[in-house]
């Protein structure tokens, strides 16, 4: 497949600007701005391209038969977004045990437009004692581009105008990426 996602990547003009961090085994990728189901196969291409092991969080709604067993395949946890079920306890614990964990998050949580990130990537990291590296997918220019790994520091609002500053003016395939400041402290 790295063949294939390379030749579409020439083919379509995009450009891969850092690279993953190879040494380390646990971190959480951010990335934004997710508005399109194509970003999906750009993150599968970029994996394959840079040969980089990651998992994904994807809504339940996707592993659901017929087509479940794929996504699972691919490497994706199902997430119940209805139900409040200590989903960042759970991650933590894993990313605790495993001796390589490195999974992606788009914290827009959806393809819809939002005003705010939902924060549970930033407890993930704080709680595991892990870096997050942020990656952003800019659809104009045709570039995705690797942060260094980011140390959070528990407080909440420097790391987010850290990130902030990283995706801004990052536009998505239907529009721009939201804040993860948000209105969390106004």
């Amino acid at each position: 497949m790295r063949l294939i996602y390379l030749f579409f990547f020439k083919i379509l003009g995009w450009k891969i600007e850092g690279i993953p961090p190879r040494d380390l085994k646990k971190y959480i990728i951010v990335v934004a701005p997710h508005t399109s189901n194509w970003d999906f196969i750009l993150g599968l291409a970029v994996r394959s391209i840079q040969r980089f092991p990651a998992n994904f969080l994807g809504k339940s709604e996707l592993f659901r038969p017929p087509y479940g067993w794929i996504f699972r395949k691919l490497g994706g946890y199902p997430v119940d977004r209805k139900s409040s079920t200590n989903l960042v306890d759970q991650i933590v614990s894993i990313a605790k045990k495993e001796n390589q964990f490195v999974v992606a998050i788009a914290p827009e949580g959806t393809r819809s437009h939002v005003d705010k990130w939902k924060t549970g990537f930033y407890h993930i990291a704080l709680g595991a004692g892990i870096p997050i590296v942020m990656v952003s997918v800019d659809y104009p220019t045709k570039i995705l581009t690797w942060s260094t790994p980011l140390t959070l520091s528990g407080n909440m609002e420097k790391d987010a105008l850290i990130i902030d500053k990283f995706f801004e003016g990052k536009r998505g395939r239907n529009r721009l990426a939201a804040k993860m400041l948000g209105s969390y402290f106004n």
